[in-house]
């Protein structure tokens, strides 16, 4: 089981993710990825879905059109982990060169 982040050790982690930010009703992390089109937010979403199954590690979205927005935190302890931030990581190195 993957361990919450707490104090410093989180901040670090949070500030190494470039557009990230803390969700302020629950213990998670967000950010909204921009793309040209529906087809292009598709095919992100697409990569996703299969890094996603790859590692067991599922995040929260949203598409409309050209905005993808992603939660991420870890269900087994509804909180934030290190795999969280690893994924998120992931998902910047797919994401347009404008949002990473």
């Amino acid at each position: 089981m993957s361990d919450r982040l707490v104090g410093a050790h989180r901040q670090t982690a949070l500030k190494e993710l470039h557009g990230w930010a803390e969700v302020l009703e629950r213990d998670a992390i967000r950010k909204t990825y921009h793309f040209a089109d529906f087809p292009a937010a598709w095919g992100f979403m697409t990569q996703v879905a299969l890094l996603a199954e790859k590692t067991g590690h599922h995040p929260e979205w949203f598409n409309d059109v050209g905005r993808v927005e992603v939660i991420l935190y870890t269900r087994s302890v509804d909180a934030v982990t290190q795999a969280d931030i690893d994924f998120a990581h992931r998902l910047d190195q797919m994401a347009p060169l404008h949002d990473r």
